[in-house]
């Protein structure tokens, strides 16, 4: 008995010393995040710009960043990475740029605002060199601004024009007897068309391809601008393949010059005029967002709100903007009065007509007490454009995607697979002819169909009604450019849709003006969560993702998205872009 209880209680207080070290531990990690010590930005820094990253609008937390890590950093948020490049602008430990242009996975507009930025910084009289081994056209795009592009010699320029494909769906569905009931209202409001349809519309083609079309031109105009060559040419060399390897790049002065990665340092040790073996000091725009205060400062305060994801109902999760979330933001602004003005940037093809109905209505309100402002990103289309519409002034680029004012609900009739494929029926009783209008398990009557389509066409006159109203154009005007059509930020100018051209810098440069206040601070939203938030969130998101890819790989992965996508739509009236708009 003496051995046991010898034995228990040395397990005991090793438990117990266990315990207490970790606790300490914990406390010295937990101490460490909240209070993390700057890194150094050091002399003869060169800023890292990797046009790999997606930079969304709000920093992308990396919740092991804190730890001590000199290898991991946040991916700051688009408008941070242009509030850093105007602060390395003046900085003089900052003596150049490094840009990494292979893959781009950011939207037009996303680009656009990194290239004007970039642009800025070169007014500094500072250098910016961009290097790739395999540089894609969206890279090649923001790097054409660049004081020298050079390539791997044994890499590539993307130059081949762009191009966007869509799935369609309608032919696995009547082999698996799924009826998608589809009503939907605009000619060109393509979202359901992957479920009605085996091959592009010809309305959808019209519009894609004019779209295509404006960006790709612009694409040209800058790069021969920013070059010195000529746009013809330029074409010439996409229309008949003329640029295969990076020699042919060179050939047509895309590029400055065909070298490795080492040279391309041995460049910036010259031009740093450092020895040839010297470390040289590459800053990643994520450390360097830890090491210097970017932000401005000032006694008033402009509210500057992020909606970036789909339109839901309710709160809505990460990347969403739940309708309760965003009422709730813009009421705090409202009332608080030491903001002055309030900015929203938008980044979203749309969703729920009436959670962009519920936004709308909060922005209306907000607007007759202080200015309110809206930044367009890379889409800001049907509901996004819905909530958007009253607002007192709104900016998008020129390769925003806007517009998309149209309607589209989907009730899907899944009787003949359950019972043709599962052997299972179903049956019941109910109170009222239309009391189970919704069930997935018949189809709908003749009466039914049109109470539906009722709905959808009277949604649809709402929004065409408050874009008219926002907009100060006659109603019949907005239908002639509405019918779910999507425009470039150019044509939305041309229309009437958006007010100005401009970066949300630019927009926040005007709700200050129309504040009248030019010592202000930037309040932002949605705020960052905790440490302890942001480890579980990531660990839980990325866990789900990758257990998927793992199982079904990366293309599949693009279709199951697409196809949850498609489960959401059921049963609720959408105002949304269509599945996915990728463009390449």
């Amino acid at each position: 008995m003496r051995g046991f209880f010898k034995t228990f209680f040395a397990a005991l207080l090793a438990l117990v010393v266990f315990a207490v070290v970790v606790f300490f531990l914990l406390l010295g990690i937990i101490g460490g995040v909240l209070s993390p010590s700057k890194p150094e930005v050091g002399g003869r820094a060169v800023l890292v710009v990797d046009l790999g990253q997606t930079y969304k609008e709000q920093v992308q937390d990396n919740p092991f960043a804190d730890l001590g890590s000199d290898e991991q950093y946040d991916v700051p948020g688009l408008y941070d990475v242009v509030r850093l490049l105007r602060h390395a602008k003046e900085d003089t430990a900052i003596k150049g740029i490094y840009l990494k242009c292979n893959n781009d996975p950011n939207g037009f507009a996303t680009n656009e605002e990194l290239r004007i930025a970039i642009a800025d910084f070169k007014k500094s009289g500072k250098f910016v060199y961009a290097y790739g081994e395999g540089i894609s056209q969206k890279a090649y795009y923001v790097a054409s601004v660049a004081d020298k592009i050079y390539c791997n010699p044994k890499g590539e320029v993307e130059w081949k024009g762009f191009a966007t494909e869509m799935l369609y769906l309608k032919g696995a569905l009547q082999k698996l007897e799924i009826q998608p009931q589809i009503f939907y209202a605009g000619k060109f409001k393509s979202a359901t068309e992957p479920l009605r349809e085996d091959h592009m519309t010809e309305a959808n083609r019209i519009q894609l391809t004019e779209l295509l079309n404006g960006f790709y031109d612009r694409f040209l105009e800058t790069t021969a601008e920013a070059r010195g060559l000529d746009t013809a040419v330029l074409r010439k060399c996409v229309n008949q393949s003329l640029i295969r390897r990076a020699a042919d790049a060179l050939d047509y002065k895309l590029v400055d010059g065909l070298l490795y990665d080492d040279e391309v340092k041995d460049l910036i040790r010259s031009k740093l005029k450092v020895d040839s073996h010297a470390w040289l000091n590459f800053i990643p725009i994520g450390k360097y967002a830890k090491a210097v205060n970017f932000k401005a400062t000032g006694k008033d305060k402009i509210s500057l709100i992020y909606a970036e994801g789909e339109v839901v109902d309710g709160k809505g999760e990460k990347d969403e903007i739940g309708s309760e979330t965003y009422r709730w933001l813009i009421r705090k602004a409202r009332f608080d009065k030491d903001v002055k003005a309030i900015v929203i940037r938008v980044n979203s093809g749309g969703g729920s007509s009436l959670a962009s109905e519920n936004i709308w209505r909060e922005i209306t309100l907000a607007r007759k007490e202080k200015p309110v402002v809206i930044s367009f990103g890379d889409v800001a289309a049907s509901g996004a454009y819905y909530l958007s519409c009253n607002a007192d002034s709104i900016f998008a680029l020129p390769g925003t995607i806007t517009g998309s004012i149209g309607v589209f609900t989907i009730i899907t009739n899944l009787q003949s697979f359950f019972k043709n494929k599962l052997g299972v029926t179903f049956d019941g009783v109910k109170t009222a002819p239309e009391a189970d209008i919704l069930s997935a398990t018949r189809p709908l009557t003749a009466n039914e169909r049109t109470m539906v389509q009722n709905v959808i066409d009277t949604i649809y006159h709402d929004f065409k009604s408050r874009v008219a109203d926002g907009r100060k154009k006659d109603i019949g005007y907005v239908d002639s450019i509405a019918q779910g059509r999507v425009w470039s930020g150019t044509m939305g100018l041309s229309l009437g849709l958006v007010d100005r051209i401009g970066t949300l810098q630019d927009a926040v440069d005007c709700a200050a003006r129309m504040a009248k206040t030019s010592n202000y601070r930037l309040v932002e939203y949605p705020e960052p969560k905790s440490f302890l938030d942001r480890l579980l969130g990531t660990y839980k998101r990325n866990a789900s993702v990758q257990a998927v890819k793992s199982e079904i790989g990366e293309d599949g992965y693009r279709t199951y998205t697409i196809l949850k996508k498609v489960k959401s739509m059921i049963g609720v009236t959408e105002t949304r872009l269509p599945f996915d708009l990728t463009i390449e």
